[in-house]
């Protein structure tokens, strides 16, 4: 079923409960907005109290995964207006202690993740002319930190695809906006439990 013309159509990827994707899922709901949240597991998006809230599984390391569930989106409500680019996961340690799958996993997840979410929204947004595209970054794509390193290299190659898709579709059309989100020390449900194992 089409979402009405006066209910933006939000999706949010990374939206788990206890993260940030969860609070803006809750947000964007209390506004009025037909939202889809996503994650890879299903259990862990479906407590939000909105009944405007579309639990939807989507995986932001798979191609297919990612254009099946933009796909659905269009199908059920005719449009995608605000895309929400969230999901991301930590990497923590020493650079030279880091493995090269987790630092593979980052860059799937916090880079690739962003590119492969805004490749299959980008058409739809063009054929319509307008749009709103945001990424959720951090601070630490500015500077970084010991124990950070690696985390900041994702967070600042996915700040540069943003800021140069924000150029790029200018080409497409005044109405299709991409915004950076650039945000600070969040207190989430994988943090804390990182936090827990850490000495000291």
């Amino acid at each position: 079923m089409a979402a009405p013309p006066s209910s933006p159509v939000v999706l949010i990827t990374g939206s788990s409960h206890g993260g940030i994707g969860y609070s803006l899922c809750e947000a964007f709901a209390a506004k009025g907005c037909t939202v889809y949240a996503s994650a890879r597991r299903l259990e862990t998006i479906s407590s939000f109290s909105h009944p405007s809230i579309r639990p939807l599984i989507m995986d932001v390391t798979s191609d297919i995964s990612v254009h099946k569930a933009v796909e659905q989106i269009i199908e059920e409500a005719g449009r995608v207006d605000i895309v929400v680019a969230n999901a991301g996961v930590p990497c923590h340690g020493p650079v030279l202690d880091v493995s090269i799958e987790d630092a593979q996993k980052a860059l799937d997840t916090n880079v690739l993740g962003v590119l492969r979410l805004a490749q299959a929204v980008f058409p739809y947004m063009a054929s319509r002319k307008r749009g709103t595209f945001i990424t959720i970054g951090s601070v630490m794509g500015y500077t970084t930190s010991p124990w950070a390193g690696m985390y900041a290299a994702t967070k600042a190659a996915a700040h540069a695809i943003t800021e140069t898709l924000q150029m790029e579709a200018r080409a497409l059309s005044p109405n299709i906006r991409v915004m950076l989100v650039v945000t600070g020390g969040v207190k989430y449900a994988s943090s804390i439990a990182f936090t827990s194992i850490v000495p000291g």
